[in-house]
């Protein structure tokens, strides 16, 4: 059997696509290894929302040389967006690279290899699929079409939507991945409930702007700011033995009271939103075409915030745009301290190719840049660190993925507000994919101590990853 080894770079749509990546070619025969040198087929899955992917691309490439040349049978494939961006053109530049795939083009890789491999020569792919989507499914097969045996993830993803319209002008993604497609509504609730089947207990939805979903084929009036993402969200909470269900990323703009609403009365929706802002600042937003103001952002925050009791905020900032000064900049850090984001993913503005904001320059000095950045990061920690502290002596629901990395015999879930938690078990206990109560005893910097206040079930009581029910201590 052949074996594949997949690198991913960037976002959530990455890691989930690798995984389609990795289902297409498990149908074609290869199962995966973590060893390049037993690899037959080594996979780069690309980002290009910021230069340094491309860069961490190429570096990673040329590591492969001395392996390529001991064993020229060894194939080399890039995917994603990197090569939705440049296209066949990047074999000019990765002589090493054998195929070459763009996000939709996906299901052609097993045909690609096996045209590179018999006419010697490499292969590009990197078409979208406008007129028909193709969104890949969890498969019913492994590795030669035979049956599947394992279980699926704890957390498990669920593609709804692909490509964006918005077209912020920082922004590279309606050039790399096209412009917004639809998947019915069907379709996602089948793949939701065939994952909590095979024992996921969690399910997060992906799309670009996930929150502007609506049926493929409805009109374009009906996608403004009354999307049909709440009455999604409505039907996969009806899933049976569906724990969690989370979505990201989200728009602002796509914040309807409907999607309020489903926040205040489905349980199934964890107390937390990763709400993308970049700037605090009105006219850095408009220079963005972000197409709201501050105080619409903060309003619909407040709206989410006011809809489930102890529901935080994390969100997405972008420093040192074209044209930001330094009110602009503290306009930015107010807000964070407002609207009071525990968590943020914060980078320095890079230029990049077929977007508007190229036009604007990039007049912020990268000193400024950086220093700007670890200002942000120092409020957004303090606050973070802040709250965890508030949560010391409380209980919570904790959804548990598996062993901490550490190696300490320690177990890590993530919380009803996404905090992730770390506990102690009992030698020979295993809560992973159980969905349990703790009382927090420490806070970090990042995460927080519990210790169990509800006993596992055993393995043996466990069905398809789901527990019975438990006796709280």
């Amino acid at each position: 059997m052949k074996r594949v080894l997949i690198h991913t770079f960037g976002c959530q749509m990455n890691a989930h696509d690798s995984q389609r990546i990795e289902q297409v070619l498990g149908e074609a025969g290869y199962a995966t290894t973590a060893e390049a040198e037993r690899a037959d087929l080594i996979v780069f899955n690309t980002c290009s929302v910021r230069e340094k992917a491309e860069h961490k691309l190429m570096s990673a490439v040329g590591t492969l040389r001395p392996l390529k040349q001991a064993r020229p049978e060894l194939q080399i494939a890039v995917a994603g967006c990197v090569a939705q961006q440049h296209g066949p053109a990047l074999l000019q530049r990765l002589k090493l690279v054998d195929v070459l795939v763009g996000p939709d083009n996906i299901r052609a890789l097993p045909g690609l290899l096996g045209e590179a491999r018999d006419s010697g020569r490499a292969q590009a792919q990197t078409v979208h699929d406008l007129a028909e989507p193709d969104f890949l499914a969890t498969g019913p097969t492994g590795p030669a079409g035979g049956a599947v045996v394992s279980a699926a993830p704890v957390s498990a993803y669920v593609t709804v939507m692909k490509g964006c319209d918005e077209r912020c002008s920082f922004c590279i993604v309606p050039h790399t991945r096209g412009s917004e497609r639809y998947r019915p509504a069907g379709a996602i609730v089948d793949e939701v409930r065939t994952f909590v089947q095979r024992g996921a207990r969690e399910v997060t939805l992906l799309g670009q702007t996930v929150n502007s979903w609506h049926e493929p084929g409805e009109g374009e009036s009906s996608r403004s700011d009354d999307s049909r993402f709440a009455e999604l969200l409505r039907r996969i909470a009806e899933v049976p033995d569906l724990a969690r269900l989370r979505y990201t990323s989200p728009h602002p703009r796509h914040v309807t009271p409907a999607l309020v609403a489903a926040h205040a009365e489905l349980e199934v929706l964890p107390a937390h939103v990763h709400l993308p802002v970049q700037s605090g600042s009105d006219r850095v937003l408009k220079r963005m075409i972000r197409r709201y103001r501050r105080a619409d952002y903060i309003e619909r925050a407040r709206r989410l915030m006011a809809a489930r009791e102890g529901l935080t905020l994390s969100t997405d900032l972008i420093v040192g745009f074209p044209g930001e000064t330094e009110e602009d900049f503290a306009e930015t850090l107010s807000l964070v301290r407002e609207v009071g984001f525990v968590a943020a993913f914060a980078f320095k503005y890079s230029p990049r190719p077929y977007t508007p904001a190229l036009a604007l320059g990039d007049d912020v000095p990268e000193e400024v840049k950086g220093e700007r950045l670890s200002r942000l990061f120092e409020v957004v920690e303090s606050q973070q660190y802040a709250h965890l502290q508030t949560l010391v002596g409380s209980r919570t629901r904790v959804l548990f993925e598996g062993p901490s990395k550490g190696g300490d015999g320690a177990h890590v879930g993530r919380s009803e507000r996404h905090e992730i938690v770390h506990v102690r078990c009992p030698p020979g206990i295993d809560p992973t994919g159980q969905l349990l109560e703790v009382e927090i005893v420490e806070a970090h910097r990042h995460s927080v101590s519990a210790e169990l206040r509800q006993q596992p079930a055993p393995a043996a009581a466990r069905r398809g990853g789901r527990s019975l029910p438990l006796v709280v201590a």
